[in-house]
């Protein structure tokens, strides 16, 4: 039974900048570079068949490339910090991506999400690290200088239950159009 969720990847010179912020935070369990990515939703362990179902869904999603950037570093977890992520800017078409991918999962009979889309990178789990350690860790390290890329499509990853973060495994992709028509047209004949 996988474990699937959809997402974006990051670029590997993006990923080599962020990877140079390892370390230093005592607790903390630090993702390896070529597992970093934007969550863009959490699907869960369900059984192959609906697997290849959400899989073949899923290319039904029209979108144009769009820039991501990562700007700056953060905690989530409050005064309990559980993860150190790069942030990521919300923009109206990384939204829209998502909330469409909400949908469709809703459709599947999924939950809704639980928390409100807050579009991240993973760079270290935590355990037992303080909110000083992670305060003093985000005061040294916190300015990253935003870089941003064109994300050119999306994911089906897949992870096999681990601790922290992967390896995870690209079961698909689903690239962006550049021109909606054609990928209109592409797909009617398709279907004769």
């Amino acid at each position: 039974m996988p474990r699937l969720f959809t997402g974006l990847e990051i670029p590997p010179d993006i990923s080599q900048s962020l990877s140079m912020l390892r370390g230093g935070l005592p607790g903390g369990r630090w993702i390896d570079p070529e597992n970093y990515h934007v969550t863009l939703r959490f699907i869960g362990d369900i059984d192959d068949y609906v697997a290849r179902e959400i899989a073949n869904t899923l290319e039904r999603v029209d979108r144009k490339p769009f820039e991501i950037t990562v700007q700056g570093l953060s905690s989530f977890g409050g005064k309990k910090p559980r993860a150190v992520v790069a942030c990521i800017a919300p923009s109206r078409p990384l939204m829209e991506l998502q909330a469409e991918l909400e949908r469709l999962m809703r459709r599947f009979g999924l939950d809704p999400e639980g928390r409100k889309f807050i579009p991240h990178v993973t760079l270290a789990r935590l355990r037992d690290a303080s909110s000083r350690d992670v305060a003093d860790y985000l005061s040294v390290r916190g300015y990253f200088p935003a870089k941003t890329f064109i994300a050119s499509r999306f994911v089906l990853f897949s992870s096999r239950a681990s601790v922290g973060g992967g390896p995870y495994v690209i079961e698909d992709t689903y690239a962006f159009s550049s021109h909606d028509t054609d990928r209109g047209l592409q797909r009617r004949y398709s279907v004769l």
